[in-house]
């Protein structure tokens, strides 16, 4: 059996109220504004957390089947992964999903804090591969997030 290697963690501060933030996260046409173009979500536990970086891709570079485990309004949202192609026989199939905890924290003001926890990674050099992967795309990821909600310009992730 494989040990959990590592958990990618990225957090930022945007300068909105944690009210928008949650919505961006958990309404499909606020996700595809910054994270992917095609979405569907379904904001209650077992519903859909699925993103669609190809729009009408459905074999390729998508969370297709990946569902919310947990929602904790205004403060956390769980929900499995699935990760990009280069990784799919790694990541993809069946009880080897890896698991995202985004946290919402309220700070000064209006702004929020995002924490993205993202763990389910194995040992290995194909999973540190994914995980540098992962580190870096959740990084974009939460910029696009600030950038969306701050200025109304997102760029969406992982586009090939």
């Amino acid at each position: 059996m494989e040990n959990i290697l590592a958990e990618v963690k990225q957090e930022i501060t945007v300068n909105v109220p944690v009210e928008l933030i949650w919505h961006a996260w958990t309404i499909s046409n606020r996700v595809a504004l910054w994270f992917a173009q095609e979405t569907n979500i379904e904001a209650k536990v077992g519903g859909a957390y699925e993103l669609y970086f190809i729009p009408g891709n459905r074999t390729g570079m998508n969370t297709k089947g990946c569902k919310v485990l947990k929602l904790d309004p205004f403060q956390k949202l769980v929900f499995d992964w699935k990760g990009p192609d280069q990784f799919s026989s790694l990541m993809n199939e069946g009880e080897t999903l890896t698991i995202v905890s985004v946290n919402f924290e309220k700070v000064e003001g209006n702004m929020t804090k995002v924490t993205v926890r993202h763990t389910g990674f194995k040992n290995g050099d194909a999973w540190t591969d994914a995980i540098k992967w992962h580190e870096m795309a959740w990084s974009g990821v939460l910029t696009s997030l600030k950038n969306a909600l701050e200025t109304g310009k997102g760029e969406l992730c992982c586009q090939p």
